[in-house]
């Protein structure tokens, strides 16, 4: 018996000190938080497993509430958390250029292709509000007004010009990589987390683009009839290696409970990406090459995406 009320005085401590350890507010009880840390399976350090009655399997919600109480804090320490990830990405491929381990185009492509995706990785770090979507977005949008500085030739940074441009000219920044700034500053700030849309535009945007060329220039001997410029191989890669990314990101914010997945959201995500290719392969996209064709492109880009969000609430409304 006196075993016993040891036992339960020892709990009761425990629960206090793990209490002053790891602030919850969301938790009314200690109860809810032994639940939470003391599992069959062990601790689970913030992460909740979470049933629904609109999905048939479990969900999994991430708390980061262990950053702060205060979700601005939280959320402020989130970015600094993400832009440092993005920024060492950056670093890395930088010196890949220095060392020449890549050719050129190759080494823009790869840079291109992980940015974006990496960043979307770090999402759900942030806060559920439009707060939490806005200070993410923060990252991107700094990165606008690197282009901008480094384009104009204000900033100069010889490493980054060589990582992200075609042939060495500090001026192509104001094209491919402002756009693909904005876009993904767009998406987040807009979009965010709960929508497909987001999650289709960055995919598409950068594993797509990215392994579209990288395929092309290795694989596209076969060129397209209405565009010497694109091939057939460049293409249909754009339209898998978009389509296919956007699933696993998808899955990806399911499993964290940001989304539901549907038949009719894969659905959405094949029309996205192959809506995207085909304006790709438009023939402006290598005729013209100035700040005029990246934003003629960009709005085009930017047509497919609202008619596939049109589609994707149509069929959402239908379901």
């Amino acid at each position: 018996m006196g075993a016993l009320k040891a036992g339960e005085i020892l709990n009761q401590q425990y629960m206090a000190l793990a209490s002053s350890v790891f602030p919850l507010p969301l938790f009314k009880s200690n109860s809810d938080l032994y639940r939470l840390f003391s599992t069959k399976k062990g601790f689970n350090l913030g992460f909740q497993k979470l049933k629904t009655r609109r999905l048939h399997r479990t969900k999994v919600v991430v708390h980061f509430a262990m950053f702060s109480e205060n979700p601005l804090i939280g959320d402020l320490i989130a970015t600094a958390f993400s832009g440092g990830i993005a920024l060492s990405m950056l670093r890395l491929w930088e010196e890949t250029a220095k060392r020449g381990v890549f050719d050129q185009k190759t080494n823009r492509k790869l840079v291109h292709i992980s940015i974006g995706l990496v960043f979307m990785l770090c999402w759900p770090m942030f806060s559920s509000g439009q707060q939490g979507a806005i200070l993410a977005a923060f990252i991107p949008g700094l990165n606008i007004i690197k282009m901008l500085l480094l384009g104009l030739g204000i900033w100069k940074d010889n490493a980054t010009v060589k990582s992200m441009s075609r042939f060495g000219d500090h001026r192509e920044l104001l094209k491919g990589p402002l756009y693909y700034a904005f876009s993904i500053t767009y998406a987040c700030a807009i979009y965010w987390r709960y929508s497909p849309i987001s999650i289709g535009l960055i995919c598409n945007l950068c594993a797509g683009d990215g392994i579209a060329d990288i395929v092309g220039r290795r694989f596209g001997k076969q060129k397209l009839p209405y565009n010497k410029n694109k091939s057939f191989a460049g293409s249909i890669a754009m339209a898998a290696a978009g389509f296919l990314a956007s699933l696993g990101f998808l899955h990806y914010f399911s499993l964290l409970g940001y989304i539901q997945v549907s038949s009719k959201t894969v659905l959405g995500f094949l029309f996205m990406s192959l809506a995207a290719a085909l304006v790709e392969s438009h023939p402006l996209s290598s005729e013209l090459d100035d700040n005029n064709s990246s934003l003629i492109l960009s709005a085009g880009r930017q047509s497919c995406f609202m008619i596939s969000d049109c589609s994707l609430r149509w069929m959402n409304c239908n379901t």
